[in-house]
């Protein structure tokens, strides 16, 4: 996820004063009110895991549950093919001393033809998978970043920084300061989930080149 900070606008709030009244009465003239009066700024700063905190909640959870549904047959297929290539490749190595120069032209060939559909594939399963990870963040994000405005808002912080990604300036912060937990909790009491599924550990992993 991109790297998201959320700058929280200072709290104005409003002091009414009431006009002291005149010594001598004086001819009617418009109350003119006194100027409004801006209440101290927010100072407060927090750090979210937006990353973790839409992956820990429920629909979270119900959503990385269904990425990998729809994915993992294609990785199981895959991994199929990884362990055929590999399996060819021990044999020409175990054979090279003893295998005809046109066995090992054919074996070779269909270790070269295998790894080349291995990794197309590989790399068209990774290209959807991204995509329809980055839909999921997209998706769940913008209803987390309500959450996130409305906590920061009514707790007075000044701003909160999205750690998820790496290139994030934040070089330490107290654990105080975290307030992921409390935006899943939040979250899940704003959008209940019927049944939802137990954390899934990951998603599935980009496919690896032989």
């Amino acid at each position: 996820m991109k790297k998201n900070v959320a700058a929280i606008p200072a709290l104005l709030c409003c002091a009414a004063a009431l006009a002291c009244a005149q010594a001598q009465p004086a001819p009617a003239q418009a109350a003119v009110p006194p100027p409004h009066q801006a209440g101290p700024a927010p100072t407060r700063i927090a750090i979210i895991n937006i990353q973790a905190a839409i992956l820990n909640t429920k629909d979270g959870q119900k959503a990385l549950a269904q990425v990998q549904t729809k994915f993992n047959p294609r990785k199981t297929d895959l991994d199929k093919l990884r362990s055929e290539i590999e399996a060819k490749q021990e044999q020409l190595r175990k054979g090279s001393a003893t295998m005809s120069d046109d066995a090992k032209e054919r074996l070779q060939k269909d270790i070269d033809a295998g790894t080349k559909d291995l990794n197309r594939r590989g790399q068209d399963l990774n290209d959807d998978l991204e995509q329809e990870q980055s839909r999921l963040m997209q998706d769940l994000g913008a209803k987390m970043m309500k959450i996130v405005e409305e906590y920061a808002t009514q707790g007075g912080f000044a701003a909160v920084f999205d750690v998820s990604n790496p290139q994030t300036d934040v070089l330490w912060a107290a654990a105080s300061t975290n307030i992921t937990p409390d935006i899943v909790r939040l979250y899940d009491q704003a959008h209940p989930v019927a049944d939802a599924p137990k954390p899934a550990a990951a998603p599935p992993a980009p496919a690896k080149k032989p």
